[in-house]
């Protein structure tokens, strides 16, 4: 009989813009949880943010990453909707389910939300334990590159869900990373018009592809304000997470227009009370998602073929490239970087 390993590979981060690959213990799982054996693993652009030393709060050493797909390894005591095998999904915000914010049915901004990968150990490793009710059992239709990107589209269709806006409304999509691709692709499909800008015209290829209205990457302010009123723009989301991607969207935004921001970032932007106020724009703001709802729609669309969302993923890296591939992923060039296990 072969011996049952005691320790596994895990990205480690010791500090911001150092992680390596490391021997960690490989993590028990206590009642109510799972112990998942990793197959694939997205980096995420707040894997990427993390990684850069934007988040000051954080304690180091810390394994990150969040977007994690792989099997079930070792249900803990208690568990009996998972068996070993069972092919799931993490789904790594983990909300009270008992604080104000999660009883007015709003737990992504819960006062005592859980968070792999950022307040406590995530899944760029080999195992990853989480509670079982945050880990989502696929059906076997949908594929591994599908599956790996769960995550992310869940967020995507809460910040699409999050505006006024509805099918056969115009919306702009300004940052196609992840989220904005996602976005595009969620509206495209439900009938909306999508007019998709990034300033790397890669990215703008590739929401054209899914069936949106390219803007140049060379546009000016001007040059898209002008285009957004002539096609009547409704909402504009913005998904770049950068505080001028943040300010060209309220600039540029129809008069009486809504901006839905899903981008997070921690600098100050050169927005007027003045300006935004006269010309009547509402500023939306969205972050993740709500347990469960949003994923179990993720799921289920994906299921019924309605959405394909492994499209943006434009690299696959073997786990030992970890540290390599985080440096690509910062580049910005890249939609969606997957690691396999």
């Amino acid at each position: 009989m072969s011996e049952v390993p005691t320790f596994m590979k895990a990205g480690v981060l010791t500090a911001p813009r150092s992680i390596g690959i490391q021997q960690r213990p490989i993590p028990e799982p206590g009642p109510g949880e799972v112990r998942i054996k990793m197959k694939a693993v997205g980096i995420c652009g707040s894997d990427v943010s993390i990684f850069q030393g934007h988040r000051p709060d954080l304690k180091f050493p810390l394994i990150i990453g969040h977007e994690g797909l792989g099997y079930i390894d070792k249900p803990g005591e208690g568990v009996s909707q998972h068996q070993p095998g069972d092919r799931v999904v993490i789904e790594p915000n983990f909300p009270c389910g008992h604080c104000e914010f999660c009883w007015q049915g709003r737990s992504n901004i819960c006062l005592n939300k859980r968070i792999i990968g950022v307040l406590e150990t995530g899944c760029f490793a080999e195992y990853a334990v989480v509670p079982a009710n945050f880990a989502w059992k696929l059906p076997g239709s949908i594929s591994d590159d599908d599956a790996v990107v769960i995550e992310p589209t869940a967020v995507a269709l809460h910040t699409l869900y999050s505006s006024p806006a509805r099918p056969g409304d115009a919306v702009a999509v300004v940052g196609l990373g992840a989220i904005g691709l996602l976005v595009t692709h969620l509206a495209q499909k439900m009938g909306y018009t999508v007019l998709a800008y990034d300033r790397v015209q890669e990215k703008v290829n590739l929401a054209s592809a899914f069936g949106a209205i390219p803007i140049s990457a060379d546009a000016t302010t001007s040059q898209i304000a002008a285009l957004w009123k002539d096609t009547r723009v409704h909402t504009v989301f913005e998904c770049a997470g950068a505080a001028q991607a943040f300010t060209m969207a309220v600039e540029a935004a129809p008069r009486g227009a809504n901006v839905v921001v899903a981008g997070l970032s921690d600098k100050p932007s050169a927005i007027t009370e003045f300006g935004m106020t006269r010309q009547g724009i509402n500023i939306i703001t969205s972050i993740i998602y709500q347990h469960p709802i949003d994923f179990r729609r993720t799921i289920d669309l994906i299921d019924s073929g309605f959405l394909q969302p492994g499209r943006i993923v434009s690299a696959r890296e073997p786990f030992s490239n970890l540290a390599s591939a985080i440096e690509i992923a910062c580049s910005g060039e890249h939609a969606k970087i997957v690691l396999d296990v």
